[in-house]
């Protein structure tokens, strides 16, 4: 398969392959799996969405002490909510009660702020200039755009449908990642109350495909060589990865995390709001089944995802897969377990 592209934001950086590992906050996306993606050709992407600024920089002076290899960092777009009530607090805590007794957890204490500053966030970007930044959950406003252009910094939206597509566009990002509802993790939908347009990547690559000014990502369901290449005919200049590099030798995925992923080839996925309070796609499993119906005992995000953390980690400590968020997607097929590189390379194979 020929790995060139016609794009010039991806000729600007000279990759190799027409190929994004996707930014996987949280753990997964760890110094060693970016490093050794951009190393590859590919480009690599910290996912920073939960790291303080000075967090970001240590990654990627980490990231740079490995690699010369452009690679970009990922941010979530914030939308402020007002301080959690005592009523839905109370009926989350209640929802949450006997997980935290099982995992020998205290009674949560949720207070403000429930996510990283993103203002500090976005100045450590500045000033490190990586070869792109990407987002997701809404537009960069105006200002952040000035400033990143400014600082000659590519930027990378992300969208889940052709409005949402048009708006980064006409924002002035430099590309768009169209997320197809099949995508794992984190749905990048605007507006984090509306319902999920479900709209599948083919669909939406059908959509955008020659209506949109910028350079188009695929992603969502992608595993394979015949995927990528479907994508790249379908009119995408690039595609983003994400699941097929979960179990890669340098991803930095948990052991209970690794283990659950590696259980069956068929992966059961769905959405949910159970762990973070927006919708985002997972292998079920018991937390994620046990919150179905309970609308009302989850929090809005961020603050679900905050109040939730304790019980990740803990879970997490005791090897347990029962109260983790395994961000997967759909796509089907053994996950490969070598090299990122030579899975790269597989991906390419003429």
């Amino acid at each position: 398969m020929s790995a060139a592209t016609d794009s010039n934001l991806f000729q600007k950086l000279g990759l190799k392959y027409p190929l994004i590992v996707a930014p996987m906050a949280g753990g997964p996306s760890s110094v060693d799996l970016v490093a050794a993606a951009s190393t590859a050709g590919a480009l690599g992407a910290m996912g920073g969405a939960y790291s303080s600024a000075t967090a970001i920089e240590t990654f990627v002076n980490a990231v740079r002490d490995r690699t010369d290899k452009p690679f970009s960092i990922n941010l979530f777009i914030p939308h402020s909510i007002p301080e959690v009530a005592q009523e839905p607090l109370a009926r989350a805590t209640q929802a949450t009660a006997r997980y935290r007794t099982e995992l020998e957890l205290p009674a949560p204490q949720l207070a403000p702020p429930y996510e990283e500053d993103f203002d500090s966030q976005f100045e450590a970007v500045l000033r490190l200039k990586p070869a792109c930044f990407s987002f997701v959950f809404g537009l960069l406003s105006s200002d952040h755009v000035s400033a990143a252009k400014k600082a000659d910094i590519p930027l990378i939206g992300t969208a889940t449908t052709f409005e949402e597509a048009k708006a980064l566009e006409d924002s002035g990002v430099d590309a768009v990642t169209l997320q197809g509802f099949e995508a794992g993790g984190h749905r990048g939908i605007f507006d984090a109350h509306a319902d999920d347009p479900k709209i599948g990547l083919r669909e939406l690559l059908a959509q955008c495909a020659g209506k949109l000014g910028v350079p188009l990502i695929a992603a969502g369901g992608i595993m394979t060589a015949a995927d990528v290449r479907a994508a790249l005919q379908a009119g995408a200049q690039a595609v983003q990865m994400g699941t097929a590099f979960l179990v890669s030798t340098e991803a930095g995925t948990s052991a209970p995390y690794r283990k659950k992923l590696l259980e069956a080839p068929e992966r059961k996925t769905r959405t949910t709001r159970a762990f973070s309070g927006r919708f985002a796609r997972g292998i079920e499993n018991r937390f994620m089944d046990e919150m179905e119906g309970k609308a009302d005992a989850i929090l809005p995000f961020p603050a679900q995802n905050k109040f939730t953390r304790d019980m990740r980690g803990a879970s997490t400590a005791k090897g347990s897969p029962d109260f983790l968020s395994l961000w997967a997607g759909t796509g089907k097929g053994e996950l490969w377990q070598g090299s990122t590189a030579a899975l790269i390379e597989r991906l390419f194979e003429a």
